[in-house]
Protein backbone atom coordinates (compact mmCIF):
# COMPACT_ATOMS: atom_id res chain seq x y z
CA UNK A 1 0.00 0.00 0.00
CA UNK A 2 2.77 2.38 0.49
CA UNK A 3 4.17 2.26 -3.08
CA UNK A 4 0.33 2.82 -4.09
CA UNK A 5 0.23 5.90 -2.01
CA UNK A 6 2.84 7.22 -3.60
CA UNK A 7 2.42 6.43 -6.98
CA UNK A 8 -1.04 8.33 -6.66
CA UNK A 9 0.62 11.29 -4.89
CA UNK A 10 3.41 11.84 -7.71
CA UNK A 11 0.69 11.23 -10.26
CA UNK A 12 -1.87 14.11 -8.51
CA UNK A 13 1.46 16.40 -8.61
CA UNK A 14 1.85 15.42 -12.20
CA UNK A 15 -1.00 15.62 -14.41
CA UNK A 16 -2.26 18.82 -12.62
CA UNK A 17 0.84 20.63 -15.36
CA UNK A 18 4.14 19.28 -17.20
CA UNK A 19 7.04 20.48 -19.24
CA UNK A 20 8.48 20.28 -22.64
CA UNK A 21 9.41 17.37 -24.41
CA UNK A 22 10.35 15.66 -27.88
CA UNK A 23 7.67 13.36 -28.62
CA UNK A 24 10.19 11.52 -30.85
CA UNK A 25 12.74 11.10 -28.67
CA UNK A 26 11.27 9.80 -25.13
CA UNK A 27 8.89 7.29 -26.69
CA UNK A 28 9.14 3.99 -24.57
CA UNK A 29 12.89 3.51 -25.34
CA UNK A 30 13.87 2.94 -21.87
CA UNK A 31 16.87 -0.08 -22.51
CA UNK A 32 19.10 1.88 -24.39
CA UNK A 33 20.14 5.29 -25.42
CA UNK A 34 18.23 8.20 -25.99
CA UNK A 35 19.45 11.62 -26.00
CA UNK A 36 18.05 13.77 -22.97
CA UNK A 37 18.45 17.32 -24.34
CA UNK A 38 14.97 19.08 -24.52
CA UNK A 39 15.31 19.79 -28.07
CA UNK A 40 11.31 20.57 -29.15
CA UNK A 41 10.17 20.06 -32.95
CA UNK A 42 6.91 22.13 -33.40
CA UNK A 43 6.92 20.87 -37.16
CA UNK A 44 6.91 18.09 -39.55
CA UNK A 45 10.53 16.49 -39.01
CA UNK A 46 12.60 13.21 -39.84
CA UNK A 47 15.06 12.40 -36.99
CA UNK A 48 17.88 9.86 -37.32
CA UNK A 49 20.14 8.63 -34.63
CA UNK A 50 22.98 6.01 -33.56
CA UNK A 51 24.46 5.17 -30.06
CA UNK A 52 26.65 3.25 -28.14
CA UNK A 53 26.52 1.49 -24.39
CA UNK A 54 28.30 -0.26 -21.99
CA UNK A 55 25.19 -2.31 -21.23
CA UNK A 56 22.18 -2.80 -21.67
CA UNK A 57 19.80 -2.07 -18.56
CA UNK A 58 15.93 -2.79 -19.04
CA UNK A 59 13.59 -1.41 -16.38
CA UNK A 60 16.03 -1.15 -13.78
CA UNK A 61 17.86 -4.66 -14.46
CA UNK A 62 20.82 -5.93 -16.79
CA UNK A 63 22.16 -9.52 -17.88
CA UNK A 64 24.04 -12.00 -16.15
CA UNK A 65 27.09 -10.81 -18.06
CA UNK A 66 27.92 -6.83 -19.53
CA UNK A 67 26.67 -6.70 -23.21
CA UNK A 68 27.77 -3.28 -24.77
CA UNK A 69 25.72 -2.05 -27.72
CA UNK A 70 25.15 -0.14 -30.97
CA UNK A 71 22.27 1.11 -31.85
CA UNK A 72 20.18 3.33 -34.42
CA UNK A 73 17.06 5.09 -34.71
CA UNK A 74 14.38 6.55 -36.63
CA UNK A 75 11.58 8.86 -35.89
CA UNK A 76 8.86 10.68 -38.18
CA UNK A 77 6.97 13.11 -36.08
CA UNK A 78 3.87 15.22 -37.55
CA UNK A 79 2.79 18.73 -36.68
CA UNK A 80 -0.37 17.08 -35.02
CA UNK A 81 1.64 15.36 -32.67
CA UNK A 82 1.58 11.72 -34.12
CA UNK A 83 4.91 9.84 -34.42
CA UNK A 84 6.05 6.96 -35.60
CA UNK A 85 9.43 5.43 -35.18
CA UNK A 86 11.73 2.52 -35.61
CA UNK A 87 15.17 1.15 -34.46
CA UNK A 88 17.61 -1.56 -34.58
CA UNK A 89 20.19 -3.13 -31.90
CA UNK A 90 23.59 -4.81 -32.27
CA UNK A 91 25.21 -6.34 -29.34
CA UNK A 92 28.96 -6.35 -29.80
CA UNK A 93 31.29 -9.42 -29.73
CA UNK A 94 28.46 -11.85 -30.03
CA UNK A 95 27.05 -13.74 -32.74
CA UNK A 96 23.88 -12.32 -34.58
CA UNK A 97 24.21 -9.71 -36.77
CA UNK A 98 21.26 -7.43 -35.49
CA UNK A 99 19.61 -8.66 -32.24
CA UNK A 100 16.78 -6.55 -31.79
CA UNK A 101 14.46 -4.43 -34.09
CA UNK A 102 11.60 -2.21 -32.50
CA UNK A 103 9.00 -0.55 -34.47
CA UNK A 104 6.12 1.57 -32.95
CA UNK A 105 4.25 4.49 -32.99
CA UNK A 106 2.22 7.33 -30.54
CA UNK A 107 0.62 10.85 -29.35
CA UNK A 108 2.29 13.37 -28.18
CA UNK A 109 0.00 15.99 -26.59
CA UNK A 110 0.44 19.15 -24.30
CA UNK A 111 -2.38 20.56 -22.32
CA UNK A 112 -0.43 23.57 -21.58
CA UNK A 113 2.84 25.21 -21.53
CA UNK A 114 3.87 23.20 -18.18
CA UNK A 115 2.14 19.86 -19.12
CA UNK A 116 2.47 17.61 -21.73
CA UNK A 117 2.60 14.45 -22.65
CA UNK A 118 2.83 11.26 -24.57
CA UNK A 119 1.73 7.93 -25.00
CA UNK A 120 2.87 4.77 -27.24
CA UNK A 121 2.80 1.53 -28.43
CA UNK A 122 5.90 -0.40 -29.36
CA UNK A 123 6.78 -3.60 -30.52
CA UNK A 124 9.91 -5.87 -30.03
CA UNK A 125 11.49 -8.05 -32.47
CA UNK A 126 14.49 -10.19 -31.28
CA UNK A 127 16.82 -12.64 -32.80
CA UNK A 128 16.19 -16.17 -31.64
CA UNK A 129 19.92 -15.92 -29.90
CA UNK A 130 19.56 -12.56 -28.66
CA UNK A 131 20.99 -12.48 -24.89
CA UNK A 132 19.39 -8.99 -24.14
CA UNK A 133 17.32 -9.37 -20.85
CA UNK A 134 14.90 -7.34 -22.66
CA UNK A 135 14.42 -10.20 -25.41
CA UNK A 136 11.77 -11.66 -22.32
CA UNK A 137 9.39 -9.03 -23.42
CA UNK A 138 7.55 -8.48 -26.66
CA UNK A 139 4.89 -5.45 -26.35
CA UNK A 140 5.23 -2.36 -24.29
CA UNK A 141 2.49 0.44 -24.08
CA UNK A 142 3.76 3.39 -22.54
CA UNK A 143 1.90 6.50 -21.24
CA UNK A 144 4.30 9.83 -19.59
CA UNK A 145 3.38 13.05 -17.97
CA UNK A 146 5.62 15.74 -17.52
CA UNK A 147 5.66 18.50 -15.18
CA UNK A 148 7.42 22.08 -15.52
CA UNK A 149 8.17 23.60 -11.98
CA UNK A 150 10.85 26.14 -13.20
CA UNK A 151 13.48 25.18 -11.04
CA UNK A 152 13.20 21.73 -12.18
CA UNK A 153 11.12 18.81 -13.75
CA UNK A 154 9.01 15.98 -12.71
CA UNK A 155 7.55 13.16 -15.07
CA UNK A 156 5.86 9.88 -14.10
CA UNK A 157 6.01 6.99 -16.53
CA UNK A 158 3.78 4.03 -16.61
CA UNK A 159 4.44 1.03 -18.90
CA UNK A 160 2.49 -2.28 -19.36
CA UNK A 161 4.22 -4.85 -21.04
CA UNK A 162 3.11 -7.60 -22.39
CA UNK A 163 3.26 -11.05 -24.57
CA UNK A 164 5.97 -13.19 -23.58
CA UNK A 165 5.42 -11.83 -19.90
CA UNK A 166 2.85 -10.10 -18.33
CA UNK A 167 4.48 -6.47 -16.39
CA UNK A 168 3.85 -3.19 -15.05
CA UNK A 169 5.65 -0.56 -14.23
CA UNK A 170 5.64 3.27 -12.64
CA UNK A 171 8.97 5.41 -13.42
CA UNK A 172 9.72 8.48 -11.54
CA UNK A 173 11.95 11.52 -12.47
CA UNK A 174 13.12 14.92 -11.46
CA UNK A 175 15.73 16.10 -13.72
CA UNK A 176 17.18 20.10 -14.21
CA UNK A 177 17.87 20.94 -17.85
CA UNK A 178 20.52 23.80 -18.12
CA UNK A 179 21.63 25.58 -21.01
CA UNK A 180 25.19 27.55 -21.61
CA UNK A 181 24.86 31.40 -22.25
CA UNK A 182 27.89 30.83 -24.55
CA UNK A 183 28.61 29.88 -27.55
CA UNK A 184 31.42 26.92 -28.19
CA UNK A 185 32.22 27.58 -32.32
CA UNK A 186 29.87 29.94 -33.62
CA UNK A 187 26.46 31.91 -32.52
CA UNK A 188 24.46 28.64 -33.08
CA UNK A 189 26.03 26.25 -30.63
CA UNK A 190 25.37 25.75 -27.01
CA UNK A 191 26.00 23.08 -24.42
CA UNK A 192 23.56 21.74 -21.90
CA UNK A 193 23.20 19.30 -19.44
CA UNK A 194 20.30 17.47 -18.05
CA UNK A 195 21.03 15.58 -14.79
CA UNK A 196 18.07 14.00 -13.76
CA UNK A 197 16.99 11.20 -10.36
CA UNK A 198 14.73 8.28 -10.86
CA UNK A 199 12.57 5.14 -9.66
CA UNK A 200 11.33 2.39 -10.76
CA UNK A 201 8.36 -0.02 -9.46
CA UNK A 202 7.10 -2.83 -10.87
CA UNK A 203 6.73 -6.27 -11.44
CA UNK A 204 9.74 -8.44 -12.38
CA UNK A 205 8.04 -11.13 -14.33
CA UNK A 206 10.00 -11.13 -17.45
CA UNK A 207 13.16 -11.87 -15.20
CA UNK A 208 11.31 -15.56 -14.75
CA UNK A 209 11.12 -15.51 -18.62
CA UNK A 210 14.41 -14.68 -19.07
CA UNK A 211 15.47 -17.53 -16.70
CA UNK A 212 13.40 -19.79 -18.80
CA UNK A 213 14.62 -18.85 -22.22
CA UNK A 214 18.22 -18.70 -21.26
CA UNK A 215 18.67 -22.02 -18.94
CA UNK A 216 21.75 -23.47 -21.14
CA UNK A 217 23.59 -19.71 -20.87
CA UNK A 218 22.95 -19.49 -16.91
CA UNK A 219 23.87 -23.45 -16.39
CA UNK A 220 26.98 -22.00 -18.31
CA UNK A 221 27.47 -19.07 -16.45
CA UNK A 222 27.05 -21.36 -12.83
CA UNK A 223 24.32 -18.60 -12.05
CA UNK A 224 21.00 -21.21 -12.42
CA UNK A 225 19.35 -23.02 -9.60
CA UNK A 226 16.04 -24.92 -11.08
CA UNK A 227 14.96 -25.56 -7.64
CA UNK A 228 13.90 -22.53 -6.92
CA UNK A 229 11.93 -21.45 -9.71
CA UNK A 230 8.57 -21.80 -8.18
CA UNK A 231 9.59 -19.37 -5.21
CA UNK A 232 11.50 -16.91 -7.15
CA UNK A 233 8.05 -16.48 -9.98
CA UNK A 234 5.73 -15.76 -6.72
CA UNK A 235 8.41 -12.88 -6.23
CA UNK A 236 8.72 -11.49 -9.06
CA UNK A 237 4.86 -11.39 -9.64
CA UNK A 238 5.08 -8.75 -6.68
CA UNK A 239 4.95 -4.78 -7.35
CA UNK A 240 8.13 -3.99 -5.85
CA UNK A 241 10.81 -0.47 -5.52
CA UNK A 242 13.44 -1.84 -8.32
CA UNK A 243 16.00 0.58 -8.98
CA UNK A 244 16.97 3.70 -7.95
CA UNK A 245 19.29 6.24 -10.51
CA UNK A 246 21.22 8.99 -11.06
CA UNK A 247 21.98 10.16 -14.27
CA UNK A 248 24.47 13.09 -16.04
CA UNK A 249 24.33 13.45 -19.57
CA UNK A 250 26.28 16.48 -21.62
CA UNK A 251 25.33 17.51 -24.70
CA UNK A 252 26.85 19.58 -27.72
CA UNK A 253 23.82 21.41 -29.73
CA UNK A 254 23.25 22.55 -33.44
CA UNK A 255 20.43 23.33 -34.50
CA UNK A 256 19.64 20.04 -36.71
CA UNK A 257 22.32 17.97 -34.55
CA UNK A 258 23.26 17.06 -31.07
CA UNK A 259 26.21 15.05 -29.51
CA UNK A 260 25.62 13.40 -25.93
CA UNK A 261 27.62 11.68 -23.91
CA UNK A 262 25.99 10.21 -20.32
CA UNK A 263 27.16 8.65 -17.23
CA UNK A 264 24.72 6.91 -15.40
CA UNK A 265 24.41 5.04 -12.02
CA UNK A 266 22.20 2.45 -11.41
CA UNK A 267 21.23 0.81 -7.95
CA UNK A 268 18.98 -2.36 -8.19
CA UNK A 269 16.83 -3.08 -5.39
CA UNK A 270 14.84 -6.12 -4.62
CA UNK A 271 16.36 -8.46 -6.72
CA UNK A 272 14.63 -11.67 -7.31
CA UNK A 273 15.20 -14.21 -9.38
CA UNK A 274 19.02 -16.08 -11.27
CA UNK A 275 20.86 -12.63 -12.34
CA UNK A 276 21.93 -10.95 -9.03
CA UNK A 277 22.20 -7.60 -10.24
CA UNK A 278 24.56 -5.35 -8.74
CA UNK A 279 25.12 -1.10 -8.62
CA UNK A 280 26.17 -0.63 -11.55
CA UNK A 281 28.31 2.49 -14.01
CA UNK A 282 26.67 3.09 -17.80
CA UNK A 283 28.39 5.32 -20.33
CA UNK A 284 26.11 5.98 -23.61
CA UNK A 285 27.39 8.02 -26.28
CA UNK A 286 24.47 9.11 -28.71
CA UNK A 287 24.44 11.45 -31.75
CA UNK A 288 21.28 12.40 -33.95
CA UNK A 289 20.27 14.26 -36.30
CA UNK A 290 16.81 15.94 -37.50
CA UNK A 291 15.77 16.79 -40.92
CA UNK A 292 12.98 19.42 -41.33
Amino acid sequence: MRYISLILLIFACSVVNAAHVNPGLIACRNNYAVADTDTIIRKASVSAGISYGSDVLFFGRTGPVKYPFMSTDVIFNSKQGLFVYGSALKVLGYKPLVDEIDVGGGYYYRFSKKFNGVISYTRFIFNKDALIIKSASSNDINWKNTYDWKAFKTSLTADYLFGKSYDIFTTVNISKYIESSFSVFNDQDFISINPSVSTILGTQNFVQRYSLDHEHRLEFDNIYQPMENARRARANARFNMLNYSFKIPVAYNMPHYTFEASWKYSIPVNVEGILKNHRESFFNLTFYYVFY
